[in-house]
């Protein structure tokens, strides 16, 4: 198990790139299994998660050559569906949760998929009910095997079909309309995922030959081809990372650039922040963080506690709460964060209460912050990280805490961040892995 040991209270100035984004990067390379053609991908993260990912396509027979650090291209001409009955194809999926993501172009391309319950955080209960539910309205017939916790599905006739879905499941719509591409007729998807990943697919896969409209909105339409081409594509970058730095930078009082976020693409993200006080420039495609002493978290008109919660898309991602918190830890004034999505998201504020953060937990979904305007520092601590968002969480208050802290169980942050050590030490932080 891997360690960081970071002395903090230093701060950090420069400019950083972010990466491509990892939640793209898992719905993309599962789609080049659509096609027997070759498809292009660049801006890909190097990440644990996808690099697991872009592995098991290759124990497929998928012929992937790397083009350059970020680039890679994909021809999945010859695939063993073999694997599927393998106790390695079982071992590696059931570690990667984006894994799932292969059952909806394995079904409409091969017709039949196999997945062990997956992988990934462990931040509650993840339902698979709607990627299930909307292939078996599609003509997919699945079992569930209890002992092994595998499930298998089939689907020779996939045929269209009109969709309401359970909830606005981003990997959910995401299999589905992989599904709907090559499956006979017109499927309407209602209440479909459409953030900016999504969005990205349905693009590619209309690069491919797909013919899907409505993109952008809750309401897709696809209309099934016979089969699709070849394309090439580029990703965009992880605006969750990018609200990493922004904390980052408020939080160590450091001043810095954050290079091509494609702003239009990051939502309330930046709206955000700014209530809890972070001042944000907007500088062509570049979002300037200044250095800030004191920032004060908004309240509502009537003067009542802000609420900062999270939403399916154009709400405000889930992934960037646990950071919002720490955030808020030494801003002026207090904040209610809400949880609303998963239900063990929360339970790392131990460790920030450790370190002197006064944080009241109400609940598995809700936590109180009461922000001291940085009288009472976050003290450095040894601590465990719980999961990837967590993870940047802890990194990011031990940033700011003066001393030295400790980060244990590295490899959750690594599966979402790529060489964030290496990248921080060129804006100054003190920071090693161990």
């Amino acid at each position: 198990m891997g360690s960081f040991e970071i002395h903090g209270g230093k701060q950090l100035k420069g400019e950083i790139i972010p990466q491509g984004a990892k939640n793209e990067a898992l719905q993309i390379i599962c789609a080049t299994l659509l096609t027997s053609e070759e498809v292009v991908i660049e801006n890909i993260p190097r990440i644990r998660d996808v690099l697991k990912l872009i592995d098991l396509l290759s124990d497929f027979g998928v012929r992937v050559k790397q083009l350059s650090d970020h680039n890679y291209s994909f021809c999945a001409a010859d695939v063993d569906m073999n694997l599927l009955d393998s106790e390695a194809f079982r071992k590696k999926v059931s570690q990667l949760r984006g894994s799932v993501m292969i059952v909806g172009p394995m079904l409409a391309r091969f017709k039949r998929a196999a997945i062990p319950k997956p992988g990934g955080d462990k931040i509650g209960r993840r339902r698979l009910d709607t990627h299930f539910l909307g292939l078996q309205k599609l003509g997919a017939e699945f079992s569930y095997d209890q002992k092994n916790q595998f499930y298998r599905i089939h689907g020779e006739h996939l045929r269209g079909t009109h969709l309401l879905l359970d909830e606005a499941s981003v990997t959910g719509t995401a299999n589905i309309v992989m599904a709907a591409s090559l499956a006979k007729g017109t499927t309407v998807v209602y209440n479909a995922a459409c953030e900016p990943y999504l969005q990205q697919l349905c693009k590619m896969l209309n690069c491919m030959g797909a013919r899907i409209s409505g993109v952008g909105s809750n309401l897709l339409t696809i209309e099934g081809v016979e089969s699709l081409g070849g394309c090439t594509h580029r990703m965009l970058p992880d605006m969750i990372e990018i609200g990493s730095f922004i904390a980052m930078a408020a939080m160590t009082r450091s001043e810095f650039t954050i290079k091509g976020v494609q702003h239009d693409q990051l939502g309330m993200i930046p709206d955000v922040f700014r209530k809890l006080g972070v001042q944000l420039e907007r500088r062509g495609d570049d979002l300037f963080i200044p250095s800030m002493d004191s920032y004060e978290v908004d309240t509502y008109i009537d003067g009542s506690i802000l609420t900062i919660s999270d939403a399916p898309w154009p709400g405000f991602s889930p992934d960037l709460i646990s950071v919002v918190l720490v955030l808020a830890t030494q801003a002026r004034g207090s904040v209610l964060v809400h949880q609303k999505m998963f239900e063990s998201r929360l339970f790392f504020v131990d460790k920030l209460i450790d370190m002197g953060a006064q944080i009241i937990l109400c609940d598995p979904h809700r936590a109180t912050v009461i922000g001291l305007d940085r009288q009472y520092p976050l003290k450095p601590l040894e601590m465990t990280s719980p999961d990837i968002r967590a993870g940047v969480a802890l990194l990011i208050a031990a940033l700011s805490a003066e001393g030295k802290s400790i980060i244990h169980n590295i490899e959750q942050i690594d599966r979402g961040y790529q060489f964030l050590d290496t990248r921080l030490k060129q804006l100054g932080a003190d920071i090693r892995r161990l």
